[in-house]
C-alpha cells in the first residue's frame, strides 16, 4: 500500500433510513444543518459533529456548500441553525 493510500481513507455517507430514496438532496441539506447545530451546541472539537461534516462533504456538491457558507455569513441562510 502506498503512503498516499495509508494517509487518506475515502468513505461515503452511510445509509440513513430517513432518506431511503436515491435522491440525496434532502440528506445533504440535513447533514449540513445538523453539523452547524451540533457545533453551536457542543463546539467544533466535539467528535460526533465531524460525522455530519464528512457526510455533507460527501453528499453535497461543492457549489452548494459554498453558497450555503456565504448565506450563513450574510445571515440569509434559509434554515435555523440554533441547537
Amino acid at each position: 500500500m502506498s503512503d498516499l493510500q495509508s494517509k487518506y481513507i475515502l468513505q461515503t455517507a452511510g445509509f440513513d433510513a430517513r432518506f431511503p430514496n436515491t435522491n440525496q438532496t434532502r440528506h445533504c441539506f440535513q447533514n449540513y444543518t445538523d453539523y452547524f447545530k451540533c457545533i453551536a451546541a457542543k463546539g467544533e472539537d466535539y467528535a460526533p459533529c465531524k460525522q455530519f461534516k464528512r457526510a455533507y462533504n460527501s453528499l453535497c456538491p461543492n457549489e452548494w456548500i459554498a453558497k450555503w457558507d456565504e448565506q450563513r455569513e450574510n445571515g440569509t441562510f434559509p434554515a435555523s441553525l440554533e441547537p
